[in-house]
């Protein structure tokens, strides 16, 4: 069984607009809602892909309810601990001109040290069953970044396999515990190094310093460039594949599925490879945070390419 913890819930509400300006009132084209969060949208598209999983962490409010019902739609078991607020609903922008987006976060959820203990006590429970874990993302207000240094480390001490993405500062605090992976993007990985990631031979040296210092190992997604997967013994390039994007919102997430997926079915890493790249092609074709279709993300399977890096 897969296991993701994700302590911010989120919905994310993208809204299309033809040329965004500031300034100026604007008529959406189209609107849509999807799931938001890291951990809960690769349990969203492990769903679609017919591959179990079970959803923790935090939720409430009227969007919290939609969050666990549209897990359920894909086949995902949720436990979630209800707390005091709302799950946050972040507002995406997409620009069709130009195919930019901006995100629009908030933060409503309230979690008191009370809520925490709850989580831990049914975090504890899953472990022993849990093939990998999922976990990362932002935090709610008032839980503290070593948050991550206590369940990454619960996880390790039984032997679980941890898939941990996050942002500054949670992302270095999170690294102390000694992740399997990690998966920042670029800006995430120069916010973490504190040196500029402009160039592939840039995030091969920054994540190749993150593997010698932590035994962690990077795949580091580079947006319209691929990614770079840093392990222990060798690197990867994987070039994107071509597609009309509607939007990338939560392609990211889509290598946290295929990771974990590699843990659930006993496969070699570089089968997650293929499978989160793929998968993070098809999320690009929808317009929802994290959304796809298992046929699409068949249909790219055959395409991801992993070349040995440096050549």
């Amino acid at each position: 069984m897969i296991l993701t913890v994700t302590a911010n819930t989120t919905i994310d509400y993208t809204l299309f607009v033809p040329q965004f300006e500031m300034n100026r009132t604007h008529r959406a084209t189209s609107t849509t809602y999807g799931m938001g969060g890291k951990p809960t949208d690769a349990s969203l598209i492990l769903g679609e892909m017919g591959i179990p999983s079970l959803a923790l962490g935090f939720a409430a409010g009227a969007a919290g309810e939609r969050a666990k019902a549209m897990l359920h739609a894909r086949g995902v078991t949720t436990d979630f601990t209800p707390v005091d607020g709302e799950t946050r609903i972040n507002v995406i922008i997409i620009s069709e001109n130009d195919h930019g987006h901006a995100t629009i976060t908030t933060s409503s959820l309230d979690v008191t040290a009370a809520h925490i203990a709850a989580l831990r006590e049914k975090f504890l429970a899953a472990l022993p069953q849990a093939d990998c874990l999922v976990i990362g993302g932002t935090l709610p207000k008032a839980v503290p970044p070593t948050f991550y240094v206590e369940f990454i480390t619960l996880a390790r001490e039984q032997g679980v396999p941890v898939i941990f993405d996050a942002d500054e500062p949670n992302l270095s605090v999170g690294l102390t515990a000694r992740p399997t992976y990690i998966k920042p993007n670029r800006d995430e990985l120069a916010r973490l190094t504190g040196q500029p990631v402009n160039t592939l031979e840039e995030a091969y040296r920054a994540g190749r310093a993150i593997y010698e210092q932590y035994g962690t190992c990077p795949i580091i997604t580079l947006g319209g460039d691929g990614g770079l997967a840093v392990l222990p013994d060798r690197a990867y390039r994987i070039p994107p594949i071509p597609v009309n994007v509607a939007s990338p919102a939560g392609a990211g997430d889509a290598v946290l599925a295929g990771l974990a997926a590699s843990f659930g079915r006993k496969q070699p890493i570089e089968e997650g490879l293929r499978l989160g790249f793929a998968a993070a092609t098809a999320v690009c074709l929808m317009p929802g945070t994290a959304d796809c279709r298992r046929e699409d993300v068949e249909r790219f399977l055959p395409q991801v390419e992993l070349i040995p890096y440096p050549g």
